[in-house]
């Protein structure tokens, strides 16, 4: 049922496509040297555009296959590898990794408990250590939605192989970014 909600919100151009790469992102590539990234729940691939555009080695990956069509026209000829797959299998896709930067805006929130539990373990299958997770998800509170997260539950989700570095409150509609560091494996 999720799925064709979200196949139908792009047969136009869904609320939270803003057609600009997010604030949060842009500051915190700014100081690293370029690497592989991947782009969790990409949706039209502004942030993949954004990072291919940066020479980063970029990939996507979403759930709907016409959010990924869109995806590449917009790459318009940068290189990126876009795939259709689901962010609770990571574990099973042939990414381009391992990763330096993950960027999930949205998608982490919406997930069940135990696809929450894959997506932990795929992400970090998937990361180097010292990789940067940026993670943007909704809150429970005044106008909050059903799936909002709170702070703890979000750590708590990564505490296998993360190590929370920041944490800033979301504008507008509770929400936060979180900034996780990849621990070294062992640690």
């Amino acid at each position: 049922m999720k799925r064709l909600l979200f196949t139908l919100l792009y047969f136009r151009k869904p609320p939270w496509d803003t057609g600009i790469p997010a604030p949060e992102l842009v500051r915190a590539i700014e100081p690293r040297p370029p690497g592989r990234a991947l782009d969790l729940g990409c949706g039209t691939g502004v942030n993949v555009r954004y990072l291919a555009g940066h020479g980063w080695q970029a990939a996507g990956i979403d759930f709907v296959p016409r959010a990924i069509a869109q995806a590449r026209r917009k790459l318009r000829g940068l290189p990126a590898t876009l795939l259709v797959g689901d962010v609770t299998q990571l574990e099973k896709l042939a990414l381009p990794g391992p990763f330096d930067l993950v960027l999930d805006m949205g998608c982490f929130h919406s997930l069940s408990a135990d696809g929450m539990k894959r997506y932990a373990s795929g992400l970090k299958h998937w990361t180097r250590p010292g990789a940067l997770y940026l993670l943007y998800a909704f809150q429970p509170g005044p106008g909050g939605t059903p799936w909002g997260l709170s702070r703890e539950t979000v750590v708590a989700a990564f505490a296998d192989g993360f190590n929370l570095t920041n944490y800033e409150q979301g504008a507008g509609r509770p929400s936060a970014w979180y900034y996780f560091e990849r621990q070294k494996d062992g640690g």
